[in-house]
């Protein structure tokens, strides 16, 4: 009876209870995206329910572990997660175990178990390594100068360097953006100096400006020096001007702007899709919900969102280990840019990179990513419970 009290006192209840209506919300955007008939017969909604599944025992998995131990195993895990990557580059594309998915080739097949894209758990182990090296960083040097910060710069860019090289192998733009976007968190959540951040950041925007510029007017040059592809053009024009390219590459962006803006305030309600949206049960999954539940329904869902990142920020804030801290701001880091890369995409704010929805779109790597993330919170604010009440325990 005791130990059922103090489980309930040191569980994670709030954010069970917002996962679970992430759990409905996936579910019936789901089953709606299949009204439309391009799936056939299949029907992803319990292979949804199964990957939820799935996530949960990995919550419950990950708790009985403290981050001691995860500290630990940081870079064990590192290392096989870029073993994974590794494998996945050097096996022939011939192979029935290698998975190439609209030009990447970025996924396991694993007969019985479905696709695996070992990208999305690898996110989670860089979180877990930069986070021990970023603590351990600052054990070793307590006196913090601009030469300590450059080191701990090089340190964390030569962690990101390696499965950040074989991601855009593959090539995935999405998932290299999410690194380079959790690194920049950490980079800031560590406490570089804005004297070697604000000129970095500063050289980034340039580079990013002339790359767009470039990629307007100087396709030739970016080709022939940067090899860069064809398709990769198309995308951002077709993000700029979509309706000169609706018959290609901008239809993805032009349906889906129809799909939400057709919803108008309240939606046309669960199922009442009229607007074909291809791949609407993955990556476009918002235009399902503002078609169906309009303006309303799917501003609940991004608040529904914010509470998340708010409640992950809390608990950051709670917890007092340099090691837990860094976690937790990686993992809000990764899903927040997924949050906002996945909306924005859909409503042409930002180019379409194929990144999902959070615990929305419909797909086992990603669940089970976010739950092998959020397991790492779960155990976190667990076991620092067992720690703040263990003065209370003893003299119960």
């Amino acid at each position: 009876m005791e130990n059922n009290r103090q489980f309930m006192k040191r569980f994670d209840w709030s954010l069970a209870a917002i996962l679970l209506i992430f759990l409905i919300i996936s579910l019936l955007a789901i089953a709606s995206a299949q009204t439309g008939g391009q799936y056939g017969n299949y029907n992803f909604v319990p292979r949804q329910l199964q990957w939820y599944v799935v996530g949960a025992f990995i919550v419950a998995f990950l708790m009985y572990f403290e981050p001691d131990q995860y500290k630990k195993m940081s870079w064990y895990l590192y290392g096989f997660g870029i073993l994974l990557l590794v494998v996945l580059a050097i096996l022939p594309e011939g192979m029935s175990l290698v998975e190439r998915r609209n030009g990447a080739k970025s996924w396991f097949h694993l007969p019985g178990a479905g696709s695996i894209q070992p990208s999305e758990f690898m996110k989670t182990f860089f979180i877990l390594a930069a986070a021990r090296l970023i603590s351990k960083h600052h054990e070793k040097y307590l006196n913090k100068t601009l030469k300590t910060d450059f080191i701990l710069l090089a340190k964390i860019g030569v962690t990101l360097a390696l499965p950040l090289t074989f991601i855009m192998m593959q090539p995935d733009l999405g998932s290299s953006l999410v690194f380079i976007a959790i690194t920049a968190a950490l980079v800031i959540v560590a406490g570089i100096s804005w004297k070697i951040i604000l000129p970095i950041l500063v050289s980034g925007v340039a580079i990013g400006g002339s790359l767009l510029w470039m990629a307007l007017y100087m396709q030739e040059f970016l080709q022939k020096t940067f090899n860069f592809k064809a398709y990769q053009f198309a995308r951002i024009y077709s993000w700029l001007d979509p309706y000169s390219y609706s018959s290609n590459e901008g239809y993805h962006l032009i349906t889906s702007l129809n799909a939400i803006g057709s919803g108008e305030i309240f939606g046309k309600g669960f199922q009442g899709r009229e607007v074909y949206v291809s791949e609407n049960h993955t990556d476009f999954i918002f235009a399902v919900i503002g078609e169906d539940w309009g303006f309303v329904g799917a501003s609940f869902v991004i608040c529904l969102y914010f509470l998340l990142i708010y409640h992950l920020t809390k608990t950051t804030l709670l917890l007092k280990d340099p090691f837990c801290t860094y976690v937790c701001a990686g993992i809000i880091a990764m899903i927040t840019f997924h949050v906002f890369e996945n909306i924005g995409m859909t409503i042409q704010l930002l180019p379409i990179t194929g990144i999902p929805l959070p615990f929305i779109s419909y797909g086992g790597s990603s669940l089970m990513g976010n739950a092998l993330a959020l397991g790492l919170v779960f155990s976190m604010r667990f076991h620092y419970k067992t720690y703040m009440f263990s003065a209370n325990d003893e003299d119960e």
